[in-house]
């Protein structure tokens, strides 16, 4: 049986929290697995605020929806917003950042997109009607839910 939920937020830092703990919180009552979850976290918030910082950067913050289709074997959660498309409409390759250099030299960011494409299966993008639709895609175990208390 597929479960199917979704949110949408307005892409500010504290908006874009607060939808996220709330899809958390939502899988954590669908029983997916604790290990899991936070894994789905962290692509999560990764994906999310590449929207907040880089789609509607110079822009007023518009709306990010976020959609979940939950099935036994696998979880695949859509991110879509209006905001700028991906240059040359293509996401970034996500490679591992070098740390090998000196510690003054060690980037500040780009981590991203590597830690997405590590912890998702499949990763989509499409740009239509003027949305961008990142379909991210992981593979799951649900347990059973929490007991009521």
């Amino acid at each position: 049986m597929v479960k199917t939920f979704a949110c949408s937020f307005t892409a500010t830092n504290l908006d874009a929290r607060n939808g996220i703990a709330s899809v958390v919180e939502h899988l954590r009552s669908l029983g997916l697995q604790a290990a899991r979850v936070d894994e789905v976290q962290i692509a999560l918030t990764e994906a999310v605020n590449n929207v907040v910082e880089h789609a509607y950067e110079g822009k007023p913050p518009g709306d990010v929806r976020i959609r979940a289709e939950l099935s036994p074997e696998r979880l695949w959660i859509s991110i879509q917003d209006a905001g700028a498309p991906f240059p040359n409409g293509e996401l970034p390759e996500g490679k591992p950042a070098d740390v090998t250099v000196p510690a003054d030299s060690l980037p500040e960011g780009g981590f991203g997109w590597f830690l997405i494409r590590e912890l998702a299966s499949q990763v989509q993008y499409e740009r239509a009607e003027g949305s961008n639709n990142l379909s991210l895609c992981f593979e799951i175990q649900v347990t059973s839910p929490p007991a009521q208390v």
